[in-house]
């Protein structure tokens, strides 16, 4: 039996509890004074007895240094507790109950005047002391968090902070003119990541301003409807739907005839709808579901396990291979996800809410196919197909992809398309990529200045 020793220095001895001891012993620069909390902050107790007439504003505090913002309004004599606090706009303010998992933040201009529970503590923050800037940085570190741990007790799910604890814990703090330029430089990586970020949003849209212009389309393309009298050709008919029928003469190009699949099955090789799996936990065999089909890529990390004799009794035919298009054909928020799958992604077997769509691929290029479904015209097409309440019609289906409105040009010219949409969205993943780098950067450069020097 071996027995463990630590030491902690007087002069950073805040109180005697050795669990919060030991969680606030920590690495930090030694250029920096250790200073307790109480220092630059102060409880504000400025109570306020709400008026039965009055409206008020209330908070919500997010998660995870997440930030202060406007929960709602409401009337006093729907407040139940009378006796509240007012906050004004620059205030520190904490959860007692969720502090231990971040919630922090600084009240803004939307929040002044704003009334909280004594769930919430506000402090006024002495500025000589301490930039805002710097301490939303600081409460935003691991190492805060913990300091925040450690200060809260109760049962699980419902500890509160201590406040004393709390203002006792000793963080590093650096010179006013020195937190600046700390601030300074974290903020020049955050604003390079919002930059790329917004640079994404610019592409995005340049994707699907090109797509709608190679196709022949505008892109609030809607044909004016006679309210009276509207006529449609017997060849484009597919559906006996009139809301449908209506809705897809929007979809007409000037340069490219629209076919569905059903009404040109050279387009298609087959369609097949996903398996309904045998799980087992640990096993070698995946599944695919729609968590793992995003938009045109798909994340294997969400997939399932299943029992291995069953997957090897499936017929290969369903399996993917290069080329096909897996689909999500139900649930809000994933129903119309499309991927086209690469040579790294063949191979794998798909649950029953997935369909595959396999192309005539001298006809589709399959790339192309699926960025035409990710887009919008694409996608609202699904909508209505999912929102048709009449009909019951709650997911994509086969029948239902079938009767999809594609705008079909040439070979050739699928292929230009999808191979310069294909170059933006790599643009785009690389720039998402970046943005994140340099967000991680920024934390980590600021907690190595902070804690280690």
């Amino acid at each position: 039996m071996s027995v463990l020793l630590d030491f902690v220095k007087f002069n950073e001895l805040s109180n005697w509890s050795v669990a919060h001891l030991l969680q606030n012993h920590f690495n930090y620069n030694k250029d920096f004074e250790l200073v307790k909390i109480a220092s630059f902050l102060k409880r504000n107790k400025t109570q306020i007895i709400v008026d039965d007439s009055t409206t008020y504003k209330r908070v919500t505090i997010k998660l995870y240094n997440n930030g202060v913002f406007l929960r709602d309004t409401e009337i006093g004599k729907n407040i139940g507790t009378k006796k509240q606090f007012i906050i004004k706009e620059g205030q520190f303010l904490l959860s007692k109950i969720d502090a231990r998992n971040g919630a922090f933040g600084i009240a803004t201009n939307e929040v002044d005047d704003a009334i909280i529970t004594a769930d919430f503590l506000a402090f006024d923050i002495n500025t000589s002391k301490i930039n805002p800037d710097f301490l939303v940085l600081i409460t935003t570190t691991k190492k805060f968090m913990q300091f925040a741990q450690s200060a809260s007790s109760g049962t699980t799910g419902r500890q509160r902070i201590d406040e004393s604890k709390f203002l006792d814990t000793k963080i590093p703090l650096p010179s006013i003119e020195i937190q600046q330029q700390i601030v300074e430089n974290y903020q020049a990586k955050i604003n390079l990541a919002n930059e790329q970020e917004q640079k994404v949003k610019d592409i995005d849209k340049e994707v699907e301003e090109y797509l709608y212009s190679e196709l022949g389309l505008e892109k609030d393309n809607n044909v004016k409807l006679n309210n009276v009298l509207n006529f449609i050709n017997f060849e484009k008919l597919t559906v006996w739907s009139c809301k449908d029928i209506l809705e897809n003469l929007s979809i007409n190009s000037i340069n490219f005839r629209t076919y569905s699949l059903n009404q040109k099955p050279s387009l298609f090789v087959d369609i097949y709808r996903g398996k309904s799996p045998k799980y087992e936990d640990n096993s070698k065999s995946i599944i695919l579901n729609q968590k793992c089909n995003r938009w045109n890529d798909l994340e294997l990390e969400h997939s399932k396990s299943v029992n291995d004799e069953w997957f090897e009794k499936l017929d290969k035919k369903f399996f993917t291979i290069e080329g096909d298009i897996l689909i999500n054909s139900t649930g809000d928020g994933t129903i119309g996800r499309a991927t086209c799958i690469t040579k790294e992604f063949e191979d794998l077997i798909y649950d029953s809410h997935i369909l595959l769509l396999r192309v005539n691929r001298n006809e589709i290029n399959p790339l192309f196919l699926t960025y035409f479904i990710n887009c919008d015209l694409g996608q609202k097409q699904i909508e209505n197909i999912k929102s048709a309440v009449a009909t019951k019609q709650t997911e994509l289906g086969i029948n239902n992809l079938k009767n999809l409105q594609f705008i079909i040009p040439d070979i050739d010219t699928q292929n230009g398309i999808a191979n310069n949409i294909k170059e933006m969205k790599n643009q785009i993943k690389f720039l998402n990529e970046e943005s994140e780098k340099n967000k991680k950067l920024a934390l980590e450069e600021f907690e190595k200045e902070v804690f280690h020097g």
